[in-house]
């Protein structure tokens, strides 16, 4: 089966408590539990994804078609395809933008086992950063405020807004760990586009999720800002966070990724282990076009 050519091992979440009982005691919902449980046995969770013969329709096109996989707590996964191979939509079905096709037999879509979620359960499951989300960052607020948003899911911090020590005390950790301490107090307008998206990133895992989701992560970027980028996202892998990463660039797919899914016109073409999805022959018919697969250091590049 395509997961078993996972790597094996996850992250230990902080344990935060969700609400508090009349008594006093700190109560946690199912929910809760499920997310922190001990994970040295990730066979006992459930899929951090789902899909299950799942059909987008958007207007008078089949977006997604009878779309099936799932991918497993502590797996590194990319999804690769060409422009219009329904990468997108797949994303935006994730993020609850989208609803698939009701079916018998169950829900087509679930995440951690469950297909009713609202957003802000579902932001502690997944953090996510696309170039939707870059975009929507035009006002004038710090790198630090940036980051502390991922909390609430906002666009930068509010009045209303009731923000801990201990929510600042993750972002100042978060910022350390990403080695951008220096921008927190930057304008994200002043950012470069390198710098702007490794502050998405630690908005993204400030809150703790199970899992990072990246839309096109090196899109933009000079070729030392790429390399720049995928020393941080082998740095989050090697730190226990599952990565799934949607791109059409080869080369985006660091070594901790050992499972790639090919999307082509709304379908799963190839779903197995990276070294036998990335082949000249599945990538030829693929783009459509002849090419050839050069590999280095664990990276794998497209020469067309």
């Amino acid at each position: 089966m395509p997961w078993g050519c996972r790597c094996p091992g996850g992250s230990h979440s902080r344990l935060q408590s969700s609400r508090s009982g009349s008594t006093g005691t700190t109560q946690y919902s199912w929910r809760d539990q499920l997310r922190h449980q001990q994970q040295d046995t990730p066979a006992a969770l459930p899929p951090l994804l789902e899909f299950n013969d799942a059909t987008v329709i958007l207007g008078n096109n089949i977006a997604l078609d009878s779309v099936s996989f799932r991918i497993e707590v502590g797996e590194n996964v990319a999804i690769i395809g060409p422009n219009g191979s329904g990468k997108s939509t797949l994303i935006r079905t994730i993020t609850r933008d989208y609803y698939p096709l009701a079916r018998d037999g169950g829900p087509p879509v679930r995440i951690m086992g469950e297909h009713v979620w609202n957003i802000f359960e579902l932001r502690e499951m997944l953090g996510i950063v696309t170039g939707e989300l870059e975009r929507t960052y035009h006002r004038e607020i710090s790198g630090f405020e940036m980051v502390l948003s991922g909390f609430f899911g906002s666009v930068g911090i509010y009045p209303y807004q009731d923000v801990t020590p201990e929510m600042e005390a993750s972002v100042r950790d978060m910022l350390d760990f990403l080695e951008i301490a220096d921008l927190a107090g930057k304008y994200v307008s002043e950012l470069s586009t390198g710098e702007a998206r490794r502050v998405l990133i630690a908005r993204a895992l400030v809150h703790d999720p199970r899992a990072l989701m990246l839309d096109e992560p090196a899109n933009g970027l000079d070729p030392h800002a790429v390399r720049h980028f995928l020393q941080v996202l082998r740095k989050i892998a090697a730190s226990g966070k599952s990565i799934i990463m949607v791109t059409h660039h080869l080369h985006d797919i660091i070594p901790e990724i050992d499972r790639v899914i090919m999307l082509k016109n709304g379908r799963i073409f190839r779903d197995a282990c990276k070294e036998e999805v990335l082949t000249p022959e599945n990538l030829t018919a693929l783009f459509n076009m002849p090419v050839e697969v050069i590999r280095k250091d664990g990276h794998f590049h497209l020469w067309t």
